[in-house]
């Protein structure tokens, strides 16, 4: 499959691996709608392409993402948006993503360096993984800008840290640093200077090499399971199961096992 650089979103496909970087440092990066289409075409189709085992998320200059560029995606019109712009507007843009990414069954890396605010901060919530540079910031705008949470923000959050520390966030505005957001489970790791894109780069590299197909059915199980009752998740299970029992990576792990060696697996 093809994946077109778009102007703020340059696209990579090397062998396993889709990297998506964000490239608007003049803007910290924030997200324009040109962007925001971007992002889902290429995550939807890598969902169905084989050749990708995993997606890395990446900026460059020295932040992550300011979040939606909002003086962007209200300048397509000098004339006032009629009521319920943004409530139309929001299913077809973000809301796509960020669902999008908890739900293909392709693990996905986040890189953080620098601010993750407001969507840039949910997309790094979203990722399978987020690693991130230990004086990254990571802030929720919406209070100190006057209006309310988006994104899944609301939603992501409680899952991941609670309600008590979610206020924090979203009603007081309170920032995060890497290393607190990693203390407080919000991402995976905190890492200073180069250790940063070692870490990165080998967290890529064993999501590539993992078996693609029951690590995609785990993610789905871990992500459809949250509203469910345990008979219905079970069913789930076992379906999952019988799928990735019938892999070839499943049959090369008995190999392995039986031959006392580490699998070579191909995703397959």
């Amino acid at each position: 499959m093809a994946y077109p650089s778009v102007p703020g979103l340059r696209a990579q496909h090397e062998g396993p691996v889709l990297t998506l970087t964000f490239d608007r440092a003049d803007r910290r990066n924030a997200v324009n709608d040109e962007m925001l289409d971007a992002m889902i075409d290429h995550i939807a189709a890598a969902g169905i392409d084989e050749s990708v085992r995993v997606i890395r998320l990446d900026a460059e200059g020295p932040d992550f993402c300011a979040g939606s560029d909002l003086v962007a995606n209200n300048a397509h019109s000098e004339r006032k948006p009629r009521v319920g712009s943004t409530q139309r507007r929001l299913p077809n843009k973000a809301n796509r993503l960020i669902p999008l990414l908890l739900e293909t069954q392709v693990p996905i890396v986040a890189v953080v360096r620098g601010w993750a605010a407001g969507l840039g901060f949910h997309i790094a919530m979203a990722s399978d993984f987020c690693v991130a540079a230990d004086d990254a910031r990571f802030w929720e705008p919406f209070m100190a800008r006057g209006f309310s949470p988006d994104s899944g923000a609301a939603w992501l959050l409680p899952r991941l840290i609670g309600m008590v520390r979610t206020r924090q966030l979203l009603m007081l505005g309170e920032e995060l640093s890497g290393t607190m957001a990693a203390e407080w489970g919000v991402i995976h790791g905190a890492h200073s200077g180069a250790a940063l894109e070692s870490a990165a780069d080998a967290l890529v590299a064993r999501l590539a090499a993992a078996p693609t197909v029951a690590l995609g059915l785990t993610k789905w199980l871990l992500q459809s399971g949250n509203g469910l009752d345990l008979d219905r998740h079970l069913q789930n299970e076992a379906l999952a199961l019988e799928l990735s029992s019938r892999s070839e990576d499943f049959k090369e792990g008995l190999r392995a096992f039986r031959d006392k060696r580490d699998a070579e697996f191909t995703g397959r």
